[in-house]
């Protein structure tokens, strides 16, 4: 045992240190999203790689040894961490969905959304039904997977919107709206595919359509009174744990709540995502979500490159050779279904051909619920690894190509036919604050987010890595960032005089603070010097400094 806690170890110490510098490095260097840098270290470091070699020190064995018989490359252990790093992604995504605009906007989001899914997963098991040998049809297990292995990045998105400053643009709306319901309808189907394996439904007799429906309906069941029960169940909770007076704690015991959920949904049958996601989106409209996000900031950062990077190593050099046709094909498949699905319920719901390809745009990109149904297609025999590196390659190109598309779509005029809100326009203002430093202005930052709570406003984080919020009550929405020293806010015309007056009283309040402290600062001087005689005189440096 301790060999073997020995191994683990080891094998933490690599993936942690070198997903975060192939992390930084494509952010910073390559000016990519940290997933691809995260993926790349795994594949590395992974047991097809470098963490086949045997090294000395070790006694001859691999570092990352392949368990004989078993369908994954890695350890139980290992996959243990990777599976508890996905529950603390999809708790985190629930905390940051905004449920009060994806229902708002459920109507065309979901449209947008099912799209999507609809076009996307038709194209990505059509083709491994042409492609794959042994793959006999659309309804295959193999090809079910690699449908759903198309599911949209709502960061990836996020990120793009933020920095063009479109989060409060129709088109914007739109993407991030369909994009949680794109996730939602994924691990939806992930998890009644996953219940098909698991009893047997899908033999050589073809699919049993029957308990497929069943599974789908007790999966989107258990999601939706989970989470209608949790909305109505979480402000009591918050309340009750709020009086314990520690935040630190309360958002431990939430976690351990998401940890519960997670375990009863697998329990049922149910993918544990299921369960956590569940919980975060419950928790989502209580006070204390920004909190408990905050709080777990710090274990979101360590664990979730810990996943990317182990779904990295389950990538198989020798089996891509045979699957590199394949992988183009499934790959530009995806993207064509995403911007045709996308794209043309847009343009029935009133953006013209500009907004639609926006949106199709926006929705390209894949991520964390791509990777997880891959993962768990592969540990249950469903997909070899062949089939894993295609997907794995699709989240690649997809995340590469996503960005530039994005910002070059919404180059030009509006994309919208209609008015989405009476009284609303396309334009948006520019309020900008230049402090003296990063420090004072994260400071600013913080009193500016909870003076907007003070108005009845519902701030929200939307970049795990950056500075970003949505700042959102009822019809207003707009965007609120940190860049350097500088806070910037892009409001909607209707908004511009109160963000204003609140960025002016929190400027006028400052100085206030500051001048107090100047007079308690000179006092304490005043007190000092009448107090030095009583320690020795002027030169007395030292008791001074000591006093």
């Amino acid at each position: 045992m301790m060999h073997e806690m020995m191994r683990l170890m080891l094998q933490l110490a690599l993936i942690i240190i070198f997903a975060r510098v192939f992390g930084l490095f494509s952010s910073r260097v390559l000016k990519q999203p940290s997933v691809l840098g995260e993926l790349a270290a795994g594949m590395v470091i992974g047991p097809y790689a470098l963490g086949g070699v045997r090294p000395v020190f070790f006694g001859g064995e691999p570092l990352f040894l392949v368990p004989p018989g078993s369908a994954l490359p890695i350890t139980p252990e290992l996959y243990g961490f990777a599976a508890f790093a996905s529950i603390v992604l999809l708790f985190i995504s629930g905390l940051d969905t905004d449920l009060k605009t994806f229902l708002r906007f459920a109507g065309m989001g979901s449209l947008v959304g099912l799209g999507g899914v609809v076009f996307s997963f038709v194209l990505g098991a059509g083709s491994a039904a042409v492609f794959v040998p042994g793959v006999s049809s659309i309804m295959d297990p193999a090809a079910i997977f690699m449908g759903i292995s198309t599911a949209t990045s709502v960061g990836i998105a996020a990120r793009i919107l933020s920095e063009r400053r479109k989060l409060s643009s129709p088109e914007g709306v739109t993407i991030l709206s369909a994009a949680v319901f794109d996730d939602v309808l994924g691990i939806v189907l992930l998890a009644a595919a996953a219940g098909l394996v698991r009893t047997g439904g899908t033999a050589s007799g073809g699919p049993d359509w029957g308990l497929a429906g069943r599974i789908a309906l007790k999966t989107f069941g258990f999601w939706l009174a989970g989470t209608v029960i949790g909305i109505i169940l979480a402000p009591r909770l918050t309340r009750i744990l709020k009086g314990l007076g520690d935040l630190e704690s309360l958002a431990a015991i939430t976690f351990g709540l998401a940890l519960l959920l997670a375990g009863l949904a697998e329990s049922v049958g149910l993918a544990m995502i299921i369960g956590a996601y569940v919980t975060g989106l419950a928790l989502s409209r209580t006070d204390v979500a920004e909190d408990i996000r905050r709080r777990l900031e710090g274990v979101y950062s360590l664990m979730v490159p810990v996943f990317f990077c182990v779904m990295g190593m389950l990538v198989d050099f020798s089996a891509i050779p045979g699957f590199l046709l394949f992988g183009a094909v499934y790959t530009a498949l995806g993207l064509v279904g995403k911007m045709l699905g996308c794209g043309i319920p847009a343009l029935f719901g009133g953006f013209n051909l500009r907004g639609a390809l926006r949106i199709g745009a926006g929705m390209l990109a894949r991520g964390e619920v791509t990777l997880i149904a891959a993962g768990l297609g592969l540990s249950m025999g469903v997909l070899d690894s062949g089939l894993f590196g295609a997907a794995v390659i699709s989240v690649f190109i997809s995340s590469i190509i996503a960005p530039p598309t994005l910002i070059r779509a919404f180059r030009g005029g509006g994309g919208f036919r209609k008015t989405l809100d009476p009284g609303r326009r396309e334009d948006i203002r520019t309020i900008s604050l230049d402090m003296p430093s990063s420090s004072m202005s994260d400071f600013v930052l913080a009193r500016l987010l909870t003076a907007f709570r003070r108005a009845d406003f519902f701030p929200r984080r939307v970049d795990h890595r950056k500075p970003v919020y949505t700042v959102k009550k009822d019809a207003a929405h707009l965007t609120l960032l940190r860049s350097g020293s500088a806070i910037t806010a892009n409001v909607p015309p209707d908004q511009e005089r109160f963000v204003r007056l609140l960025f002016t009283e929190e400027i006028l309040s400052l100085k206030e603070l500051f001048r107090n402290a100047e007079q308690v600062a000179g006092s304490d001087k005043m007190e000092r010097a009448m107090l030095g005689g009583l320690f020795g005189s002027e030169s007395d440096k030292d008791s001074d400094k000591d006093y």
